[in-house]
């Protein structure tokens, strides 16, 4: 064995070292979170006085007091204009849970524990990602293993620049990791191929454009159809709520604490329509790399029709979003549904149907 094959050998070896590292770090944060929403759940008697609580500081925050000069030196209250936001279709006024730490300091300080955590498995995952690339001298996506591990690295690398970016996303952290432990799971064991190179039909530039857009799509995807999935919970239980219902006990400890239905509803279509442009142009890229590899743009391989099926899934979703008629819990079907497009597309296409794209196996 040469020195570059051995070097290649043991990066690759590296490589599974690290990832396995991230799983047993991402089991840890996934106790932290366990542990955040279990602190954070609070008695019939706390969830009062904080509703009480949070009713009486919007009271005082939805009036300015502004001084005036009078004789008198009095005080005029101006109420503060209402905002009005486009929601779902008749969505209510309700605010947003306090969110899986539940406003109390032991939830916070798990759920603190549980991102830094969290930022921990991504780096030491990104570094498996990058000692995979550098064993197979390629970008690491050329089989359904590699695809896995670097969709969920870029998965939960949008979690967290959303939660840098002060955005209300903590409550999604224990699905994501969840998630994230199966997918690392199914790669490492179902998965799994060993460092090799691709065929040379496919030794691209192209392969580093059409692939990396589409692990981003999919990523930004899956946390649009997360944010999706808990409005269908949300929604059901501020409709018991409005119908005079008492909502079980899960529904009071963990839904309770969510953002509100119409706050995850405007979440998951903006994340799905900021990242629709990204799919179009992962469908068109991929449409030239297959003219430069097979010599046509377009010859209705599984691959390429489940991925227009896509495109129309979500074009249908994001136009019925924004039609009257169709926002809520209809459109959020529909988005549920693309995504699912999506999910048989990546596994369905590439384990059970027979085309170019099944190049690599799995």
């Amino acid at each position: 064995m040469n020195l570059a094959a051995a070097t290649n050998e043991n990066l690759a070896h590296t490589s599974n070292v690290l990832i396995y590292s991230s799983m047993a770090v991402y089991t840890l944060a996934f106790f932290a979170h366990i542990a955040e929403w279990v602190f954070g759940s609070r008695s019939k008697v706390g969830r009062t006085a904080a509703a009480l609580t949070e009713t009486e500081g919007a009271d005082a925050a939805g009036s300015v007091k502004v001084q005036v000069a009078q004789q008198g030196g009095g005080t005029a209250v101006l109420d503060r204009p209402k905002i009005i936001t486009r929601a779902a279709a008749g969505s209510r006024d309700v605010p947003d849970g306090p969110g899986a730490a539940g406003g109390t300091f032991k939830g916070d300080l798990y759920g603190r524990m549980a991102v830094s955590m969290t930022v921990l498995a991504f780096l030491v995952q990104a570094c498996g990602v990058v000692a995979r690339a550098l064993s197979v001298q390629r970008a690491p996506w050329g089989n359904m293993y590699e695809f896995s591990i670097t969709f969920s690295t870029v998965a939960v690398g949008a979690y967290l620049i959303l939660l840098a970016l002060k955005k209300n996303v903590r409550w999604m952290g224990l699905l994501l990791v969840t998630t994230v432990l199966l997918d690392l799971g199914i790669a490492t064991t179902v998965l799994y191929t060993s460092s090799d190179q691709l065929v040379p039909a496919l030794h691209s530039y192209w392969l580093w454009i059409h692939v990396s857009t589409a692990i981003i799509c999919g990523a930004v995807f899956y946390i649009g159809a997360t944010a999706t999935l808990l409005y269908l919970f949300r929604d059901s239980y501020e409709s018991k709520l409005a119908n005079g219902v008492q909502p079980g006990s899960f529904a009071q400890s963990v839904l309770s604490r969510l953002p509100s239905a119409s706050s995850l509803d405007k979440f998951s279509y903006r994340i799905n329509a900021a990242v629709f442009p990204l799919w179009t142009f992962t469908i068109i890229a991929g449409a030239i790399w297959a003219g430069d590899a097979w010599g046509r743009y377009w010859g209705w391989d599984p691959k390429e029709v489940w991925s227009f099926i896509t495109w129309v899934a979500y074009a249908c979703y994001l136009h019925a979003r924004a039609t009257a008629g169709w926002k809520g819990r209809k459109a959020a079907y529909l988005a549920l549904i693309a995504f699912g497009c999506w999910l048989f597309n990546y596994y369905g296409v590439n384990i059970f149907v027979t085309g170019k794209h099944s190049y690599a196996g799995v």
